[in-house]
Order: structure tokens, then sequence, then C-alpha cells
């Protein structure tokens, strides 16, 4: 009896080492309990707390700001004078009609206290007529007109008075020609027959001088690279200029 007694007792001793000994279990994951890994990648692959576009953010750090030009409309009047400083030449002997002439402002317009039209600006135009000289009569002359100008690089359309160029006159020089031409003709009549020869000879040699002018055309005109034009702008024109 008493083996049977201890024998028992032994039993439920190994029994109870045994559940003691065994490892508890693991709780399941549930809804609030997130692992760690898995939250720390979360939290790394979110966008930035701040919200801001990095784009931006280096444009507002980074960038350049252009200035900003402040412009005005401003009316030319007509009759503004206009001061240029002519770029190309012109010649009556070669210019033909509608030939493309171009000049700088040499002077600039100020309106209300404000420059318009800056010195430097651009001006094209073309020569409205050009006539060579003529072998009798006719005075050579030439003539242009400004038609464009350039502001801030917006081409504005203007119109300006002639500019006009005329040869000088040759009648005395002419004249000078004729009696040399009939001075030497007399020298040679009168050495050759006296004074009827002189007579003959004044004749001859007159004619020889009015051939001489006939043949020979009278002085050109031109104006050069670098001469000053004054004109003036016969129409109101409306140029935004900056301020």
């Amino acid at each position: 009896m008493r083996n049977e007694v201890r024998l028992s007792v032994l039993t439920l001793a190994l029994v109870f080492a045994i559940g003691c000994g065994s490892a508890p279990e693991q709780p399941a994951a549930g809804a609030g309990n997130t692992p760690a890994a898995e939250t720390q990648a979360r939290d790394t692959s979110g966008p930035p707390a701040t919200g801001a576009t990095p784009g931006a953010q280096m444009r507002g750090e980074g960038g350049s700001k252009e200035p900003v030009v402040t412009t005005m409309a401003m009316d030319v009047p007509s009759g503004t004078d206009l001061v240029l400083t002519l770029e190309t030449p012109v010649s009556s002997e070669t210019a033909k009609p509608d030939q493309p002439v171009r000049a700088k402002v040499a002077k600039p317009v100020v309106i209300s206290g404000m420059t318009v039209i800056p010195e430097g600006a651009t001006v094209t135009g073309a020569v409205v007529s050009a006539e060579r000289a003529g072998r009798v009569k006719g005075r050579a002359s030439i003539a242009l007109r400004f038609n464009q100008v350039v502001v801030g690089g917006t081409p504005y359309r203007i119109s300006t008075s002639r500019i006009a160029r005329q040869a000088e006159a040759t009648k005395g020089e002419d004249a000078t020609k004729i009696g040399i031409g009939a001075g030497v003709g007399t020298a040679i009549g009168a050495i050759a027959g006296g004074k009827k020869g002189a007579a003959i000879g004044a004749g001859i040699g007159g004619g020889a001088g009015t051939g001489a002018v006939l043949a020979t055309r009278g002085k050109e005109v031109s104006i050069a690279a670098g001469a000053t034009l004054r004109t003036t702008i016969q129409d109101t024109v409306r140029i935004t200029a900056p301020m």
C-alpha cells in the first residue's frame, strides 16, 4: 500500500515538472500589434512630414529671380525732332529709289521727362529719289526718308520728313571753261592770221570750250557714313518704353 502511494506521488511530481518547463505560447498578431520592422518600413516609405514639393523648394532656395521691367506707353507727337547718324553712305551717282538706308539715333527723344527713343536706337528707311547731274543742265540731288525705329527690341512704324541734298551749281565753272577755250583760240588765230585770224580762232576756241561743257557732267552729291541728319516725325507714334 505504501509503495502504491509513493508511486502515485512521484508520478504527479513528474507531470508537474514537465508542465512548468514547456515554452509559453506567442500571442497572435492583431490589429494593434504591428511588428517593429513593418512599422519602420512604412515610416520611411511615406511622404515628407512637411508636405513641400521638392522641385518648388529648390526653385525657392537656389533659383535666380529675373528683374521686373516696368514699361509705359508714350506718344511721340508730330513735329518731334529726330537727330540721326547715318550708317549707310549714299550718292546721287549710284543710289536708286527704294534703296535701304540705316542710321542710329544720335540724341535721345525725351517726352515729359521720360526717354522714349534712346540714343543708339536703330532707324531704317530708304532712298526716295536720286538724280544724277546733267551734261547741259540739271543739278544732282538725292533724298531719304526713314520709316521705322526699334526701341527695346520692338520695331515701330514712323514717318519722317524728307532729308534732301542738292549739288552745287557749275555755271561759273562752265563759263570759265568756255572763256578759256575762246582765249586759247584767239591767241592761236592771231598768231596764224592777225585780227581776222584772231576772230576766227576765238569762235573756234569758244566752240571747243562749249563742247567740253556739254561732254562733262556736273557735280554729284553724296552723304557720307557718319554724317549727322536732322528730320522730324510727321505722324504721332505710340511707343512702349522702359521706365
